[in-house]
């Protein structure tokens, strides 16, 4: 099966390293997602809720744009610059997933970037 770069204008752009998400062997494999707003450049919000929350719409475009949906996401890996921001990223989660979650794990951002508090990457069913 070939390899298929994805990318939507309804989701920031990817820096010139990565793509949005590439599909191959029947699944998506979405990049690390940043809250940036497509339209505006700058991050959604200033809380980790409303941060989750553009990560997810970017990523929803994606999946979109790929043929697939945000219910066909098998594995999610969620980044925090602050530890302290888990409770309330997993607060804005369940309102995206409230049942039949995604696989997930977790990890620490390795960089401090101004303003980000998450950033999201997701494996989903082509």
């Amino acid at each position: 099966m070939a390899r298929h770069i994805v990318f939507t204008p309804k989701a920031p752009p990817p820096p010139p390293t990565y793509s949005q998400a590439v599909k191959a062997a029947g699944l998506v494999f979405v990049s690390g997602t940043s809250p940036t707003e497509p339209a505006t450049g700058e991050f959604g919000g200033v809380t980790v809720q409303e941060q989750t929350r553009q990560c997810l719409t970017n990523i929803r475009a994606i999946l979109e744009e790929a043929g697939s949906s945000l219910n066909r996401i098998v594995s999610a890996t969620v980044v925090l610059a602050d530890e302290d921001d888990f409770a309330g990223m997993n607060e804005e989660w369940l309102r995206w997933f409230p049942s039949n979650p995604p696989a997930r794990q977790g990890a620490k951002l390795p960089a401090r970037i101004p303003g980000l508090k998450v950033s999201i990457a997701v494996i989903a069913e082509a």
